[in-house]
């Protein structure tokens, strides 16, 4: 059985996220990871990186597991539980240096728009647990939701945008099957990185 050992199960109280994998190193949170593809590239890409993955789905949990176990990947935990309450109960505030929310439902229709993750009570929740210049990342192919995402972020204080605006696709982030079919169709996809702000030196006006 693969999820005893990759698995961290979800819990009221803080994790100690060295004591989780075993060692000191970057923590990056990875929100909604679908079937594990971009997930697995990405940890195997930066060994030097430690990736909790969040998913509530089983047959995704069961495809990044069976991608773990194929690659010998050992900087990857899942929790298989709702990301708010993750976030919310699990992570300590200043313990990520990376969030990755790639590709998340967009609830296109305007009724539905309240399930959207990226709302501002979670952007602000998201942002209490990065450290001082943490990232996160956002993409999504759905031009309106980027619009809404790149609002919220941007109402967030504790955040900033180093781009100004959408960025470029970084190369650490790989393009999924999905994505380049969908650009090979003209269909654009968008970024939103913004940074946890690093306090002012005490004294600075």
């Amino acid at each position: 059985m693969l999820m005893p050992r990759f698995g961290v199960p979800f819990s009221p109280e803080n994790v100690d996220l060295e004591a989780v994998f075993g060692r000191k190193g970057p923590k990056i949170l990875e929100i909604g990871f679908g079937m594990g593809e971009t997930t697995a590239r990405i940890a195997a890409e930066n060994p030097e990186n430690d990736y909790l993955g969040v998913e509530v789905h089983t047959p995704g949990v069961g495809a990044l597991l069976k991608r773990i176990d194929e690659q010998a990947l050992t900087n990857i935990r899942i929790v298989q539980h709702d990301a708010v309450e993750v976030v919310r109960q699990m992570l300590a505030p200043g313990s990520l240096d990376g969030v990755h929310v790639f590709f998340p439902d967009p609830w296109p229709k305007k009724r539905h728009h309240k399930r959207r993750l990226l709302q501002p009570a979670f952007a602000e929740l998201l942002a209490t647990r990065l450290a001082p210049g943490a990232y996160l990342h956002a993409a999504t192919d759905w031009q309106e939701y980027a619009e809404h995402i790149l609002a919220t972020l941007s109402s967030v204080a504790g955040l900033e945008n180093p781009h100004g605006g959408f960025a470029v696709r970084p190369a650490e982030r790989p393009e999924t099957k999905f994505e380049s079919r969908g650009r090979r169709l003209g269909h654009d996809s968008w970024d939103v990185i913004f940074r946890r702000r690093t306090p002012a030196p005490e004294g600075t006006p």
